[in-house]
C-alpha cells in the first residue's frame, strides 16, 4: 500500500502500458531512440495533474534513473544543483 505522502502516484498519467517509455529499455539505446522515448514521456507528463509531486519526489529520493516530473536523469541532477547554490 502507498504511503499518503505517495498517493499521488496511483494518479500519475504514467501507470499503465506506456511506462516504458519512463525508462530505458534492458539493451542498448541509439541516442535517438532515446530522445523520441524521452519525448514521448515527457509529453505525457506534460499533461499530468500530478507531475509537481512526482518531480519533488524524483529529488527527494535523488532517483537516478528515468523520466520523472517531465525531467530526466540529467535534468534533475541540473536541478539539484541549481537549488542547493
Amino acid at each position: 500500500m502507498l504511503q499518503l505522502d505517495e498517493a499521488w502516484q496511483a494518479r500519475a498519467a504514467c501507470r499503465g502500458p506506456q511506462a516504458s517509455a519512463f525508462f530505458p529499455p534492458s539493451h542498448a539505446e541509439r541516442k535517438d531512440e532515446k530522445a523520441a522515448r524521452e519525448a514521448r514521456a515527457k509529453a505525457i507528463c506534460a499533461e499530468c495533474r500530478v507531475r509537481q509531486d512526482c518531480l519533488d519526489y524524483a529529488m527527494r529520493i535523488k532517483e537516478p534513473h528515468g523520466i520523472w516530473g517531465g525531467l530526466n536523469e540529467t535534468e534533475r541532477k541540473q536541478l539539484f544543483e541549481r537549488r542547493a547554490i
